[in-house]
């Protein structure tokens, strides 16, 4: 068996996965990977062979159902990724859901106990031993709980979110193994670098860890109810930190329904629509905190069909923008409405980080190709999510990464934008968000604003000067002392060194004599000597030019 199969510890897991593969008519990846050795005397497989006539992408949804939890939660989370991943594919990674039995009912029980420090008979006056949804990290029970300030007795309705026995653990094995094929893949496919296979495993990796600590999702609940306290149509579970944990979290219950039945019981598609599309714009325009996964499943309909409430649910997977990303975004939407493609490229690669040098003008041509289907058509009937989608696709393309918050920014309004449609037909995304990116236009060059930036600008400019001094102080010395050194590689230039070291004398000369003379001019005394010097700085500064021109 090869080296480095020997040094995974779970060997048992290892192989079942590469059977899996084999199975579904991956045995060439298998083998170029060298994991074939796991799997000694393996014939051919007729079933594996008749797999291969499936469709790729389908292929690999059935792969990551096969293999449990984690796989089925790291496609889940790879489907908001079609920057890096073929359309096809994110389409099949949608498709996939937890299918999952229920804990038994000792295990939840013990877990409660475990977390909370008391039984789950204490904790809640009534615990309903039938789980009202399963899923692969958890899976949530309706509940009681004695409400804390109310009179005796008082009750109010919990649902009781508890997190699967050993989770962690099989999560955790399953990451090292995930490391070490995504290592081994791009080690042995070099074709596969295109989709950066660890970089997506440590995505998996932040976004699971975090959903496995239950306190971030309550600290995530209490934020946005903070941020929406002022709402009466968008509503946040309250959450009770007495009854929660890391692995137990005790939320408000939300007595309401989905989306689609609530419509056809009479709430108004349009109310709904447009209250979910502002919600979202202020989430991600206002506040940089949005909820990246707000599918119908995720969203409750509360109160009378009348005045409906949109109540959000299942917060462990947020976005963040920085108010510089906010900045951008809003350049990028202004840059839409007035149709100008060179300032949506800018705009995108003022956002994203180029690995490289980037042809600007070849790549401002391929943003305005890709905008021609969209900035031609009235702003009413150009699907945002879309726009951004492509224009994402496109700036990966010239190899541009573009962070991972502005991908969940376009996924979360992709998301809302196709419920909002399906609800209500007409709805026009752009007229409903235009006034929060214009306030923040507005907000960007307020007085306020204005003064900030210059006074934190001030701040940096005193830093710099501060240090200065002390600076060039150490430089000289490491000069005087013949410790500097300058390294340079130009096999076509023999005397690159010499030239870039004379005029990095140059200038620390010319800047000493310069700032010295400043200061004794500044001091009103030895007026010559301050003359003398700006005078010798100047000569110094003709003779480096005279210097280059003969060069």
């Amino acid at each position: 068996m090869l080296p480095f199969v020997n040094a995974v510890r779970d060997m048992d897991r290892l192989r079942q996965i590469t059977g899996v593969l084999v199975r579904h008519g991956f045995g060439q990846l298998v083998e170029r990977t060298d994991l074939g050795a796991l799997l000694p005397g393996r014939k051919a497989d007729p079933e594996a062979a008749e797999a291969r006539k499936g469709r790729f992408a389908e292929r690999i949804r059935l792969v990551l159902q096969e293999l449990g939890p984690s796989f089925i939660k790291m496609g889940q989370i790879l489907s908001t990724r079609p920057d890096l991943l073929p359309a096809d594919l994110v389409g099949e990674l949608k498709k996939l859901q937890d299918d999952v039995p229920p804990m038994a009912l000792a295990d939840v029980k013990a877990t409660i106990e475990e977390t909370l420090g008391a039984p789950a008979e204490e904790v809640y006056r009534w615990f309903d031993d039938r789980p009202l949804a399963c899923a692969s990290i958890g899976q949530v029970h309706r509940a009681r709980l004695a409400e804390a300030g109310a009179e005796a007795g008082g009750e109010v309705e919990v649902v009781v979110k508890v997190q699967r026995a050993r989770i962690k653990d099989t999560i955790e094995r399953d990451l090292d193994l995930l490391y070490f094929l995504a290592r081994l893949c791009e080690r042995a496919i070099p074709e596969s670098k295109i989709y950066s296979p660890v970089g997506l495993v440590a995505e998996f990796d932040r976004a699971v860890m975090a959903e496995l600590d239950f306190t971030v999702e309550a600290d995530n609940a209490e934020r946005f109810a903070r941020n929406f306290a002022g709402s009466p149509v968008v509503r946040f579970p309250r959450v009770y930190r007495q009854a929660s944990g890391k692995r137990v979290l005790t939320l408000e219950f939300f007595d309401g329904k989905k989306i689609v039945p609530a419509v056809a019981a009479g709430a108004s598609g349009e109310r709904i629509a447009k209250t979910a599309l502002h919600a979202i714009a202020q989430m991600i325009f206002e506040d940089g905190f949005f909820h990246a996964d707000p599918h119908p499943g995720n969203v409750l309909i509360l109160g009378p069909p009348a005045e409906p409430v949109i109540g959000l649910l299942d917060l462990g997977l947020v976005g963040r923008l920085s108010p510089e990303m906010r900045d951008r975004a809003v350049d990028l939407m202004v840059a839409a409405v007035r149709k100008e493609p060179d300032a949506l490229a800018d705009a995108l690669l003022a956002m994203g980080r180029p690995r490289g040098k980037v042809d600007r003008e070849a790549f401002r041509a391929e943003v305005a190709q890709l905008a021609e289907k969209y900035l031609d058509k009235p702003l009413k009937d150009v699907e945002l999510s879309a726009l951004i989608r492509d224009l994402v696709q496109g700036a990966v393309k010239y190899d541009i990464e573009m962070p991972t918050e502005m991908l969940m920014v376009g996924k979360s309004l992709m998301t809302v934008e196709g419920i909002g449609k399906e609800i209500y037909p007409d709805l026009d995304v752009w007229s409903e968000v235009r006034p929060y990116f214009l306030k923040l236009v507005m907000r960007r060059y307020s007085p306020e604003r204005i003064g900030r930036d210059l006074w934190k600008g001030l701040g940096q400019l005193a830093t710099a000067a501060t240090s200065f001094p002390s600076q060039m102080h150490s430089i000289l010395e490491d000069l005087r002392t013949g410790r500097l050194e300058v390294r340079t590689v130009d096999p076509n230039l023999p005397g690159a060194a010499d030239r870039l070291g004379r005029r990095i004398y140059s200038a620390f000369t010319i800047g000493a004599f310069t700032v010295a003379g400043g200061a004794l001019l500044a001091t009103g005394r030895h007026d010559g000597l301050g003359w003398t010097l700006f005078g010798l700085a100047g000569a110094q500064l003709l003779f480096h030019l005279w210097g280059d021109l003969r060069a």
